[in-house]
């Protein structure tokens, strides 16, 4: 194998193995920001060595050995944790002939707890909503700090800054690392939940620059997702986020033209829809379902999303049953935003003039004041009303307040339509 080769096999090996050589450092040291130290030495000795000697026929057990014999060096070196260091001493000189039992052993229930544990730490409530999804890319998505930096369109000191700052809050916070129980778990699990979405939604509709969607991101996302399906398999909520990003990424090919240009929902080729992630999504929201007695926000939002993945043409699909599901959304998750979609499926359901009589209900949200979104709805539901000035102007107000280069084009380009249509008129 080429050098170059080599270098390609240890990235991905790095990028499949990472979070669980993360995860069992942390449980050995009990704290993340050494965890991960020791985690990228494994990666350097990986780096001079593999290439020489070749790639080791198990190379996530040959990270694994190499970070916990780091992670005992430096027990040693600061004379911490002699108990545990006599303990783990003996399990590891134990091991080091055989790496495939090593391996096995970061795959069973043990490491399935790191894992689990590294989520919950990663997500934690103390951190701020940014560092969470940068320490949770960082440390689950195997995404280095440039690779995080460009997907979010934000200089790379800055998120070098807030994954340096969490480490330090979550030391500062004496987070614990490790699985929340019962109550606990319940309460920080919309967090986790919430900064996995995040990410998904970052991938499928990018907030600024020139993509359209960054479908790693959606990949890293899912990922997470289905990591954390099967390591809580009892929460209803986590299967129904898993199904919400499982349908919604079903659409990807289909959600931008050969420019790159973006395709709206109902504008889209089906037949380019992924029918595997839909049966996938199915499946989980279905599970979801059973496991939940009254559905939650994101097992509501999957069921929408289900509604246009079970519609064949877009005239086929069920507005009324959205426009339900929606105000059930209303009713456990209140937003403004959650109100403008409803506002959508009402117009699609039973007419614009219902649809815009919600939406102007909404004018006055300072949430809603710079969302593109928002004067992008009331354009097109006046165009279907027939006030094409009027829409016209909410179009070009929409191009102004988005940061996504594709959707300034796509909204200007309806704005100029508009103009066309009045003309003609």
């Amino acid at each position: 194998m080429s050098g170059s080769d080599t270098h390609g096999a240890i990235e991905a090996v790095w990028r499949i193995e990472s979070a669980r050589i993360i995860a069992g450092i942390a449980r050995m040291v009990g704290d993340l920001g050494v965890a991960e130290d020791l985690a990228q030495d494994a990666l350097v000795a990986a780096l001079e060595r593999w290439p020489e000697a070749g790639v080791p026929e198990n190379p996530g057990a040959w990270l694994m050995t190499t970070a916990k014999n780091r992670a005992l060096d430096s027990l040693r070196r600061r004379k911490l944790l002699e108990r545990k260091h006599a303990e783990l001493g003996q399990e590891i000189d134990d091991r080091q002939d055989s790496p495939e039992a090593e391996l096995a052993e970061t795959i069973d229930d043990p490491v399935g707890d790191d894992l689990l544990g590294l989520i919950f730490t990663a997500c934690h409530p103390v951190l701020s909503t940014e560092a969470r999804v940068a320490l949770t890319l960082r440390l689950l998505g195997g995404l280095t700090t440039a690779e995080i930096a460009r997907a979010f369109l934000v200089p790379e000191p800055t998120i070098a800054q807030r994954i340096v700052r969490a480490k330090r809050a979550l030391a500062r916070a004496r987070v614990s690392f490790e699985v929340p129980r019962g109550a606990d778990l319940e309460a920080r699990l919309p967090s986790v939940l919430e900064v996995i979405y995040l990410i998904f939604n970052e991938g499928y509709s990018a907030t600024a620059g020139e993509d359209w969607m960054r479908p790693a991101l959606c990949e890293d996302a899912l990922r997470l997702g289905r990591v954390l399906a099967g390591l809580v398999p009892e929460e209803p909520e986590v299967h129904g986020l898993v199904a919400l990003m499982e349908i919604q990424a079903s659409r990807a090919n289909a959600r931008v033209g050969p420019a790159g240009e973006p395709i709206l929902l109902l504008d889209q080729n089906r037949a380019r829809w992924d029918r595997l992630l839909i049966r996938r999504g199915l499946a989980a929201l279905a599970r979801a379902e059973r496991l939940s007695g009254t559905p939650g926000p994101y097992t509501l939002q999957a069921a929408i999303a289900a509604c246009h993945a079970r519609a064949r043409t877009a005239a086929e699909t069920d507005w009324q049953r959205i426009a339900a599901l929606y105000f059930a959304l209303t009713q456990i998750a209140p937003s403004p935003v959650v109100e403008l979609n409803r506002a959508v499926a009402v117009g699609m359901a039973f007419g614009p003039a219902a649809g815009l009589e919600l939406v102007d209900a909404l004018a006055s949200e300072p949430v809603l004041r710079s969302y593109h979104l928002l004067p992008a709805v009331r354009g097109d539901l006046l165009e279907k009303l027939g006030r094409v000035a009027e829409a016209r102007a909410e179009f070009e107000r929409a191009a102004s307040l988005t940061r996504n280069v594709r959707e300034r084009a796509l909204l200007m380009e309806r704005a100029v339509s508009m103009a066309d249509e009045a003309a003609s008129g």
